[in-house]
């Protein structure tokens, strides 16, 4: 309401200063712009009606775009990412047409219209302008596409939707983080693949401190690659350090792999300490009693 008052407020003054302005001169004639006429209902009804035709084809555009990237794992990213772009400018291409076609304003009045938007817009949403620059920046800066998995702060998860307001991230317990885009400006964000489809996932199992490495690393190595989720293109890395913990020395194995989809990150992780520890078990390089 705020917004509308000081749009329609600031409007019609700078209508009125004009009006006293062309009347100073009265040697040019001007002809008077009937306001209703510009605004009919007609026009308003036309605008309302492809207004409802442009949201319903962007949406199910939007919609196949999303099918389609679902089905190849190669080009989810891609498209995902696309996608935000494209709906900002069909909206943009839109509102562009329905003033030159339907309304077609004099210069005059479309230049005060957009001068009225622009005091209003300053002063009723300034923090909103704020994330819709911050949005535009994300979408031309691109530190991160939809499909990415970022971590802002404490949430973790995959970038669903760069709006102009907010970004939407689902975490690995399917809970939505809207985060408007300002923030996202203002921290630092950490992205697990940067536009890729794989990603590196790191296994960790604690050992005992006199557990032989060698063996480890090999049955370590083996169980990834034979893992559904691997992706062979990329190092498999076995490291050792060693960890304190209630006052006792422990050996901490790290598993560095990467899996062919970001999507099985949790599952390559949760495979990886599960078949490690079974096979060190049945060999007896450690025992039930090393796990506690």
């Amino acid at each position: 309401m705020k917004f509308i008052t000081l749009f329609f407020f600031t409007f019609f003054v700078q209508i009125l200063c004009a009006a006293d302005t062309l009347t100073e001169d009265t040697e040019v004639k001007v002809v008077p712009i009937d306001f209703f006429v510009i605004f009919s209902l007609s026009k308003i009804l036309w605008t309302l009606l492809f207004f409802v035709i442009v949201y319903a084809f962007i949406s199910l555009l939007t919609k196949i775009l999303e099918f389609f990237a679902e089905k190849s794992a190669r080009a989810r990213i891609p498209i995902k990412g696309f996608i935000p772009v494209l709906r900002i400018a069909l909206w943009t291409l839109f509102i562009i047409t329905i003033i030159k076609v339907i309304y077609n304003p004099p210069q005059e009045i479309l230049l005060t219209t957009l001068a009225s938007v622009a005091i209003a817009v300053g002063f009723a949403t300034q923090d909103l302008l704020k994330n819709i620059f911050g949005g535009i920046m994300l979408l031309f800066d691109r530190p991160f596409k939809v499909g990415d998995k970022i971590k802002v702060g404490e949430d973790y998860g995959e970038v669903i939707n760069i709006g102009l307001r907010a970004t939407r991230i689902v975490t690995p317990y399917d809970s939505m983080v809207v985060v408007p885009n300002m923030e996202l400006m203002n921290t630092h964000v950490s992205n697990s693949n940067s536009g890729e489809l794989h990603c590196q996932v790191v296994a960790k199992v604690m050992l005992p401190i006199d557990a032989p490495m060698d063996k480890i690393r090999k049955i370590a190595i083996e169980a990834a690659q034979i893992s559904r989720y691997i992706y062979l293109n990329k190092p498999i890395e076995v490291l050792f350090t060693n960890k304190i913990y209630q006052r006792k020395s422990f050996l901490d194995m790290e598993l560095k792999a990467y899996v062919m989809d970001i999507r099985y990150e949790f599952e390559f992780e949760s495979d990886m300490t599960e078949v490690v520890i079974k096979e060190l078990l049945s060999q007896g390089i450690i025992n039930k009693d090393d796990l506690d």
